[in-house]
């Protein structure tokens, strides 16, 4: 299985990438399939343990602002310390969180576990791993391919996504074919996310040493490039506070609760829905050639928050589900050109922080998300979550075009040919 994985991403490699990309690929793709399930049954997994919606939205909301105090820790200190073993030792907390859902049962020490943790309730990747994978990637193509492999690293994280939210009804078969409970059987899926952790850890043990070059150094993370990143940091955090009423767990708890939905559905969805979302993201590559990065960013992202909208209104399922995957086939289509982009207009040298400041205020905003979005569940079972999330996506969209349309790389490494600032 570890060939096979190793020859698929191999495959997904651009030209001239170096070695350590794949490896990385590969890595992205064991934990995305942990968080694929995880995050269509940890409502279900925590609502068999009495806790109710204000509290699954309490326990959202720690994982998201956990992750980001972490991932901000990480992303300041990531230039003075060996990036091998910051990898190696998230691995390792991956392994304990999966093992704390499984056997811890009382809201508030499980409160702690889902701060101090790893998992990830929304279907994109929000974790301590993020900062230092993305500042290893922009190291390992040149700059005429950076957005293509950030494209594929996105790729695989979404369709083995995909298929990790489909798994999430392995519950149900065990329940039914073995003398098993739900319960017994959900608790065999965290401690499935924690065997993922480890084996994380055992692909960035692979990492060569040449990964170690130039990444350790006692300057400040971040210097040139700070107005621009704070800038971009505020703007994404507008966009993921409003991501962060419709994280995949409440999404999923929405249908639970207003069309009865079970849970092997709910993973077929979120199946077809993170493979539209994979697939989507190929294109993005050449249509930020063509437009621009902050173009491919926007004129994708503004459709899909007017189809999240309307998903809210559908009457029956079959019309929730289709607007919902017509979302999933463009709301991701920006995620690889806002990585390259961040990446393009810092130097090299500030890349690690850059990937953090702009990510963590994601994360914190998105944590302020779930709390209000589990409180309008528990008032109604109409879809307020998902019209907040998508007015608040579409202001942000065009806060960015107004900002950033015509602001151009600054920073490419002197080997790396620059993108032309018409195509920003």
């Amino acid at each position: 299985m570890k060939h096979s994985l190793a020859s698929v991403c191999g495959r997904l490699l651009p030209a001239g990438t170096t070695p350590e990309a794949g490896v990385l690929l590969r890595a992205r793709a064991v934990r995305a399939f942990g968080d694929g399930f995880v995050s269509v049954l940890l409502p279900l997994h925590l609502a068999k343990r009495g806790f109710d919606t204000l509290q699954i939205g309490a326990i959202a909301t720690a994982t998201l602002v956990g992750s980001a105090a972490l991932t901000l820790f990480v992303g300041l200190v990531a230039h003075r310390f060996p990036r091998r073993a910051l990898l190696i030792r998230a691995s390792l907390l991956m392994a304990a969180t999966g093992a704390g859902f499984a056997l811890i049962g009382d809201f508030w020490p499980l409160l702690i576990v889902a701060f101090v943790g790893t998992l990830n309730p929304s279907a994109g990747d929000v974790s301590v791993f993020l900062p230092t994978e993305q500042a290893l990637l922009s190291h390992t193509s040149s700059a005429a391919h950076r957005t293509t492999l950030f494209a594929r690293y996105n790729v695989v994280g979404s369709l083995v996504g995909a298929f990790g939210a489909l798994s999430a009804g392995l519950p149900d078969i065990v329940t039914n074919y073995t003398p098993l409970g739900l319960d017994t059987a959900l608790r065999g899926m965290f401690l499935l996310y924690a065997l993922l952790g480890l084996a994380a850890l055992r692909l960035y043990r692979d990492l060569p040493p040449a990964v170690e070059t130039g990444s350790s150094t006692s300057g400040p993370p971040l210097e040139r490039s700070k107005r621009i990143v704070y800038t971009l940091a505020a703007l994404f955090s507008l966009d993921s506070f409003a991501g962060g009423f419709v994280v995949q767990s409440l999404l999923a708890l929405w249908l639970f609760e207003r069309f009865d939905l079970s849970v092997a559905t709910a993973g077929t969805i979120f199946f077809w829905s993170g493979l539209l979302a994979a697939l989507s993201q190929l294109a993005a590559p050449r249509l930020a050639a063509r437009i621009g990065l902050i173009n491919c960013m926007v004129f994708t992202h503004l459709p899909a928050n007017g189809f999240l909208e309307l998903a809210a209104f559908m009457p029956t399922l079959p019309l929730a589900i289709a607007f919902l995957l017509a979302r999933a086939a463009l709301s991701q289509m920006d995620v690889p050109a806002r990585q390259s982009y961040v990446m393009a207009v810092v130097a090299p040298a500030e890349r690690a922080a850059a990937a953090s400041v702009t990510n963590v205020p994601r994360s914190l905003a998105a944590a302020a998300g779930p709390l209000p979005a589990g409180w309008l569940l528990s008032m109604s079972t109409f879809g307020w979550p998902l019209v907040v999330a998508g007015i608040g996506k579409a202001i942000y969209d065009l806060l960015l075009l107004s900002r950033f349309r015509h602001v151009p790389p600054t920073a490419e490494p002197p080997h790396s040919p620059a993108v032309p600032a018409a195509r920003l």
